[in-house]
């Protein structure tokens, strides 16, 4: 049966429909009163297997339209609207069916494409596109002096600029570097849980050639010879590509994904492939929880989660991890790195799991600003694939004096916390109910704590900030309902997983709470098709605001806070975060369970972070100044005691 558009569309206007239904809302009901009707229970379908197909689907009724109205907020419906409705709605059920039947991989985007710069945005284009040839390096005048080491594990906790002089003029060897680095991953993974698979003969073999390559004065650049990891969701011929998610355990692609062909053309050595949260959430993955090297009783927040840990640990020289929705921020903040999520389409993301077409972003997470920098001259720029790849230009320029930077920061993210609300007893409350009560009381009480705790390490960076010569000026973001687009990162990532969901594979992911993905898929079943456009809409408000609200300051400092990672991240801004020092003694315990959910919960000899947030492709700038700052600070020296 074939789908008849204009006698939908009709039907629909007819009936005084504003927006369509949402897809998926009578498809789901439908299936529920197959179900109902046959007496299979819920995971009938997905118990038969991998090739299992879902029961016919019941014909759409009155009540199920009902029903969906009420869902998508649209209607009551007469009863002559709902006949006039209802032969098209049941074409239309029978459309999904046909896009379903084409298996569509995740490596698919959909047909249009995202670009978070408004019309009038100008971006400068970058003076190289990448090729097989290597790029030509950040200037030797970067690399930071540092001596041949008695001892080669002495280097774990070096950077990148470091190392890099040391290999360069033959001090040290590639292979060597990167057999430290292999027997202190084997040492910690058994603590940290960070590793999902060691690249070991792949790394074995680019070392000895970087060395071969170096001894013949082929100097490919900062990276040559240093070894990397890859959060598990990069493709790498040969080896698995797991996503961290259950059922996905022996998945492998035919070709390096982008970044990884880069880092191997610029001779870096890849060596492990490191843990994610399952599908990119949190910090819990089919073989485990990734550990935070401060306190390996929490975990390392995600769901860059194995890509920040082994970086804090001493265990890799760089890393790259994936940010849709922080998850570069929150594992830099809890593990201590230095982390860039660089401006939505900086980095290609081709041969990368996708979540989010219109806010993934791939970037650098290090032990210092400046080797950011490094990896991302490397890994940016337009690869002919991703479609929102921009040709910005990403140019690292030592010689601007930030003192003529304009600095604001977010006030309101500095200002004292309001009075705590706690909620009181009602009349009649039963134990229950009082329990309940007084234990979300305390939480918000313990939570208020943590805030006023860090608060005074955001204080202090003002302060140096301040004392360093920089006029801060205040600023707000712009007042918009950043929590209500969300859903389109959620509706988005339904579709990148839709499979899972349709065959009931989703219960092999590792998480099945409220809050997971296999829920999140359901949920997001239920998105008006209607509402995800007028939430774009509102998307392109957002992106005009911020893009007036950089026309005022060239650099944002802020907390490292959910507020500004919600707007930031939706409008494709860049981000650089900073350790901002130690917690002291003092400071709150830990809660007794981690729920993953805040990232102030470390206890004393936990790290903070800072925040600098740019304008969209002025990733240079905002890293130029996180840098300066960083070397003001110092506090990218600090590094956990692991033994």
């Amino acid at each position: 049966m074939t789908f008849d558009r204009r006698a939908f569309l009709n039907a629909c206007s007819c009936a005084g429909i504003a927006s369509p239904l949402l897809p998926g809302i009578l498809l789901t009901l439908a299936a529920q009163a197959q179900e109902a009707g046959s007496g299979a229970g819920p995971n009938a379908a997905s118990s038969a297997g991998a090739e299992a197909k879902p029961p016919a689907l019941a014909k759409i009724t009155d009540e199920m339209l009902d029903q969906a109205a009420e869902l998508a907020g649209v209607g009551p419906f007469t009863a002559e609207q709902k006949k006039m409705m209802l032969d098209g709605l049941n074409d239309q059920r029978d459309a999904y069916a046909q896009i379903r039947a084409l298996k569509i991989g995740n490596n698919v985007p959909p047909a249009y494409v995202f670009h978070p710069g408004p019309a009038e945005t100008k971006i400068e284009k970058s003076a190289y596109c990448y090729t097989e040839v290597p790029r030509p390096p950040i200037s030797d005048d970067l690399f930071t002096p540092f001596e041949t080491p008695a001892h080669m594990e002495d280097l774990a906790f070096a950077t990148v600029s470091q190392i890099g002089p040391l290999l360069q003029r033959r001090k040290i060897t590639s292979l060597a570097l990167t057999q430290m680095y292999l027997e202190r991953l084997k040492r910690y993974d058994a603590k940290l849980h960070f590793v999902i698979t060691l690249t070991e003969e792949r790394a074995i073999a680019q070392a000895k050639k970087a060395d071969e390559e170096i001894a013949a004065g082929h100097y490919r650049g900062p990276l040559h010879g240093i070894p990397w990891g890859a959060k598990d969701l990069l493709a790498v011929k040969g080896y698995p590509t797991t996503w961290g998610a259950g059922g996905f355990e022996h998945q492998s692609f035919d070709e390096d994904a982008t970044v990884v062909q880069r880092l191997d053309a610029a001779g870096a050595v890849l060596i492990a492939k490191f843990s994610l949260g399952a599908l990119a959430m949190g910090d819990k993955w089919f073989g485990g929880r990734t550990r935070n090297p401060w306190n390996p009783a929490l975990g390392s927040s995600g769901s860059s989660a194995g890509s920040a840990s082994a970086v804090a640990a001493g265990c890799v020289g760089f890393a790259i991890g994936s940010e849709t929705l922080g998850s570069i921020s929150s594992p830099s903040t809890r593990c201590g790195c230095s982390g860039l999520r660089p401006s939505f389409g900086l980095v290609p993301r081709t041969g990368a799991m996708a979540l989010s077409w219109t806010m993934d972003k791939l970037g650098p997470i290090c032990r210092s600003v400046e080797d950011c920098a490094l990896v991302l001259d490397v890994i940016h720029g337009p690869d002919g694939k991703d479609l929102s790849a921009a040709t910005a230009a990403f140019e690292w320029n030592p010689g601007l004096d930030w003192r003529t930077l304009r600095v604001g920061y977010l006030k309101s993210e500095f200002d004292p916390l309001p009075p705590s609300k706690l909620k009181e007893a009602a009349a009649g409350e039963s134990n229950e109910d009082r329990k309940k009560r007084e234990d979300g009381n305390a939480e918000m009480q313990a939570g208020r704590a943590r805030r006023e705790y860090d608060r005074r390490y955001e204080l202090a960076a003002l302060d140096k900030l301040r004392a360093m010569g920089v006029s801060l000026i205040p600023v707000e973001l712009p007042k918009l309902p950043w929590e209500a687009m969300v859903p389109l990162l959620t509706a988005e990532a339904a579709a990148a997983f839709d499979d899972l969901t349709m065959t009931g594979h989703d219960r092999l992911l590792t998480e099945q709470g409220p809050e997971d993905w296999p829920n999140d898929f359901r949920v997001a079943r239920f998105y008006p098709a209607v509402e995800y456009i007028q939430a774009n809409r509102a998307r392109t408000l957002a992106v005009r605001q911020m893009a007036a609200l950089f026309e005022q300051v060239d650099v944002i400092v802020t907390p490292s806070t959910d507020a500004q990672l919600m707007a930031t991240n939706l409008t494709g801004n860049p981000a650089v975060i900073v350790p901002n020092g130690l917690r002291g003694a003092d400071a709150p315990k830990p809660p007794a369970i981690d729920d993953g959910d805040h990232d102030d919960i470390g206890g004393p000899d936990t790290p903070v972070s800072l925040t600098f947030l740019g304008g969209l492709y002025r990733d240079a700038t905002v890293a130029w100044f996180a840098q300066i700052y960083q070397e003001a600070t110092g506090f990218q020296k600090l590094h956990p005691k692991l033994d």
